[in-house]
This record gives C-alpha cells, sequence and structure tokens, in this order.
C-alpha cells in the first residue's frame, strides 16, 4: 500500500477527484492512502502569514523555510519520498510515475506564489517534478496528476493488468513497454455518420488485431508525438 501526504495551503482541495471513479474506490478499500497537511497551521506569526518578499529582490512571495520546514518535519517518517510540484522541476512521465509506484509514502509540496525558499529543498533533498511546461497558479493541480499517474501502476487499482499494458506509453511488445502512444478505440455501433469499423477488429484473428493495433500505435506516435519514436 501506499500513501500520500499532501502539503498545501488549500487542503480541502483533497482527496477532490481523487475520490471518485477508480481511485476513490480503491481509496474506499483501503489499497491507498491519502492526508492533506495544511501548511498555514505550522506558521508561528500570529497572523499565521507563510511567506515572504524574497531577497535580492523581485516580484511575488516565496514561501518561508521556517514554515513549510516545520511542516515536513511533523509529517515525514524514515519512508517518506518528498516531492516539490514545480514548472521548474524535471519531467513527469510514465517512467517517473513507474519508480514512484514503488514507493510506500510520497509527500507532495505544493508550491505557491513564487515558489518555495531554496533552503527547505536542500535540507530534506526534494525531488522537484514538473508535469509539463506551462505555469499553474499552484501544486494542487499537478498534485492530482502524479497521485492519479502513480496509482494506474499499482497492483489492484485498476484491477486489471491488461488496462495498463495497451495505452499510451505502455503498449507491450512481447515482454518489452514501448514509448507509443495508445492505438484508435472502437466500439458499437459498427457505422456512425457514415463511418465504419474497421473490417479487422471485427474478423475475430487475434494476431491480425494486434498486428494493426502495433502499426496504428506507431502511426499516432508519428503524427501526434515523433520525439517519442527517437
Amino acid at each position: 500500500m501506499i500513501n500520500f501526504k499532501i502539503l498545501t495551503l488549500f487542503p480541502n482541495l483533497f482527496p477532490g477527484p481523487l475520490g471518485e471513479s477508480v481511485t476513490g474506490i480503491a481509496l474506499k478499500k483501503g489499497l491507498w492512502g491519502l492526508d492533506s497537511f495544511n501548511i498555514r497551521d505550522y506558521s508561528k506569526d500570529k497572523h499565521k502569514n507563510v511567506d515572504d518578499t524574497p531577497y535580492g529582490g523581485g516580484a511575488g512571495m516565496v514561501l518561508r523555510a521556517d514554515v513549510v520546514g516545520g511542516a515536513i518535519e511533523d509529517v515525514k517518517s524514515k519512508k517518506s519520498k518528498i516531492i516539490y510540484l514545480s514548472p521548474r522541476g524535471k519531467k513527469f512521465d510514465q517512467k517517473v510515475a513507474r519508480r514512484l509506484a514503488k514507493e510506500e509514502e510520497i509527500i507532495l509540496l505544493c508550491g505557491r506564489y513564487e515558489g518555495v525558499d531554496q533552503r527547505v529543498l536542500d535540507e530534506y533533498e526534494v525531488e522537484e517534478l514538473s508535469i509539463g511546461d506551462y505555469v499553474l497558479s499552484g501544486g494542487e493541480m499537478a498534485a492530482y496528476v502524479v497521485v492519479d499517474a502513480v496509482l494506474r501502476n499499482i497492483d489492484d487499482v485498476l484491477g486489471a493488468d491488461e488496462s495498463l499494458s495497451e495505452e499510451s506509453f505502455g503498449f507491450k511488445d512481447g515482454d518489452e513497454y514501448e514509448n507509443l502512444l495508445e492505438y484508435p478505440q472502437y466500439t458499437r455501433p459498427e457505422e456512425w455518420s457514415g463511418r465504419m469499423v474497421p473490417e479487422v477488429l471485427k474478423s475475430g484473428h487475434h494476431a491480425n488485431i494486434k498486428k494493426w493495433q502495433k502499426e496504428q500505435a506507431v502511426e499516432v506516435t508519428k503524427k501526434n508525438r515523433p520525439d517519442l519514436l527517437g
């Protein structure tokens, strides 16, 4: 079982969408855990301030080291993996999600304003991750993404390994994962708006269907993400 601890200024945002659908069902079954902590609770200031102006000048405010550090000290354990969700972090992808799925406990630090005092990140050897090349108002939305992606790589959360092996970034060719996007999907009705379901998918010939799926996965990847093909 994996447990997530969210450090945020908005703890009421959790579990949010993570409490719905397959992740929500798995949460209710106790297949994973989630706790959210209000960073503001760790402020010693009578006004509960958590930020201050940056040394050296510049726009915006920075989350204080003593406040965030106090929060981390209170919730961390020997098995905690601490991650700071930041646009300057390393790219979060399926490979990282699989790696994190092996952890027992993950602390997700959700930044706000101009970020977190660097001394906190250095003190606790925090790993910085980014879900994309854009800037959000805070790390909470990114936390949803990371938790969901990680959970999909944990036994019993999805309930079927096949779902993992045939989706984007998980297409299997033999025993090896390939970095391909998912092939096109079809269901009833057989004809819609003059468009037909490909004949091969109705053939019942599993070898030909697998061959078609692999070819289509390559074509979709070439069109949408040619960088994945090296």
